[in-house]
């Protein structure tokens, strides 16, 4: 058995089954309807074994195939319920579990990484891995000194299948399209490709887990496991114990669901204005429910939210952009033509193209609505109804929405944003949004005015800044308890 489908040829074929099993789909449902089943029953078996089919042959591929899984694996709270329920079996087996690579593999690829006597390193290492994700698995062990962690080995050859996979899955955007309505799938592709390199790299992610991990050292809510030792290909870390969120999604209580929600949201909004860094993949796999810190739980089950994988992130050194904020604040009074000119600024409306400012806010306002109040609860019935909307080639929002363009800075960005949002509906939390947005994203709140009696108002004041100190504290902490 082979560790990864690693040959073009092979991985090609698997691939190319996919239009082929969508093409002999659409045929059996036509004579299925032919036969007088309804056309409604007809769509739900056909989007059974669609789901079956597509994410068997993902899961099987590991490398970019799963990786487009799990990117669209956020999304299924925006596909209508009579079709979103075959999936989201399917979707949720891609966040946690793939076929393992086997375990001879595991330790050829230890003894070149580590030394032949790498097993020296460890007290324990458990052969079967505790989770596989789209490039590599992650073994539980315990380290030479005693401490619990979680060893990362990446598939050998996942660099090419990365790349040809992804290469692949963009001729085949157009058939995948359909998954999730209102999305435009190849750009999604196409990121996911330009990241491959970084992705591979565990330097880069070792560097961005151990910023993470001393700046929110000691924080009360968000948990970021320490680095114990990283190489090439293999990526040793602190274990972390936890419900994972896809339980939350599936069981959780309300308490737990809007706990993690707003957890999550002030990770996504906190992380780049403390590190400079943004998450860049926020699949519920990646994070975990931890309980409160022991002899500090004060009975209102104030749970902390555990998060893992740093193998994606964007670098934005001065936190999100502030056109984000000022552009959300001047749609939420009801400045249209600010935030149109601050848009066309940005190149998110191009010169060529003249917009109505006011059909331009109409398009915004509804999907803002979570920032328009003190605390909004995320659904699925609302993030479909924007899908709907925004999707629909009836609609005038979806005609209005072709124009608008998305600068390649703000394609990340946006996606965290989106997936971050789809989590959250899948979650079904009541999260306090607005909270997150004052204390963490530039622009948001309107600069004060200045003090010419006060010599520190003389200074630029930004909405980050209590975010700064914050991660100049946590930075000494950690610096102290690493010496």
């Amino acid at each position: 058995m082979s560790d990864l489908p690693r040959k073009a040829v092979t991985r090609t074929a698997k691939l190319a089954t996919l239009p082929l099993s969508f093409a002999g789909r659409a045929t059996w449902g036509l004579g299925r309807r032919i036969g007088g089943k309804s056309a409604e029953i007809v769509t739900r078996e056909l989007q059974q074994r669609t789901a079956d089919q597509l994410f068997k042959v993902l899961g099987e591929l590991k490398g970019g195939a799963m990786k487009l899984g799990q990117a669209l694996s956020v999304f299924e709270s925006a596909l209508p319920e009579e079709i979103a329920g075959p999936y989201r079996a399917a979707l949720t087996k891609l966040q946690e579990a793939a076929p393992p690579m086997p375990t001879r593999t595991v330790h050829a690829v230890l003894a070149e990484r580590l030394g032949e006597e790498w097993r020296e390193l460890f007290l324990e290492f458990e052969d079967k891995p505790s989770a596989a994700a789209s490039i590599g698995q992650v073994h539980r062990a315990v380290w030479h000194d005693g401490r619990e962690v979680a060893v990362k080995v990446q598939y050998p050859g996942a660099g090419e299948a990365l790349l040809s996979d992804l290469t692949q899955l963009s001729r085949f955007a157009r058939l995948l399209g359909p998954l999730i309505p209102g999305m435009d799938i190849k750009p999604l592709i196409t990121e996911l490709r330009d990241r491959v390199s970084e992705e591979l790299d565990y330097a880069l992610e070792a560097e961005a887990q151990r910023e993470h991990a001393a700046v929110f050292a000691g924080d009360p809510g968000v948990v970021v496991p320490a680095v114990v030792h990283q190489g090439e290909q293999v990526l040793v870390t602190e274990w972390m114990d936890g419900v994972p969120l896809a339980e939350v999604i599936s069981e959780g209580t309300p308490e737990q669901r809007d706990r993690a929600g707003q957890l999550l949201a002030r990770f996504l909004f906190s992380g780049p204005a403390r590190t400079g860094l943004l998450h860049a993949d926020p699949h519920p796999g990646n994070f975990r429910l931890l309980p409160p810190l022991a002899g500090e739980d004060d009975g209102s089950g104030e749970f902390r939210l555990g998060v893992l994988d740093f193998g994606t992130v964007d670098r934005l050194p001065g936190g999100l952009p502030d056109i984000i904020g000022e552009a959300l604040r001047m749609a939420l009074e009801g400045d249209a033509q600010v935030v149109y000119d601050r848009l066309r600024e940005e190149g998110f409306v191009r010169d060529a193209i003249d917009l109505d400012p006011d059909a331009v806010l109409e398009y915004l306002l509804p999907i803002i609505e979570p920032t328009a109040v003190e605390e909004f609860t995320f659904t699925r019935s609302w993030i479909r109804e924007q899908a709907t909307r925004i999707g629909d080639p009836r609609s005038p929002a979806h005609q209005l929405g072709k124009q608008l363009n998305l600068p390649p800075a703000y394609l990340l960005i946006h996606r965290v944003t989106l997936s971050t949002i789809g989590v959250l509906c899948q979650l079904n939390a009541t999260v306090r949004l607005r909270d997150e947005l004052e204390a963490w994203l530039p622009g948001f709140l309107p600069a004060p005015e200045p003090d010419p009696d006060s010599a520190l108002d003389q200074a630029p004041c930004r909405a980050r800044v209590p975010g700064q100190a914050l991660k100049k504290d946590a930075a000494e902490a950690g610096a102290e308890a690493e010496s």
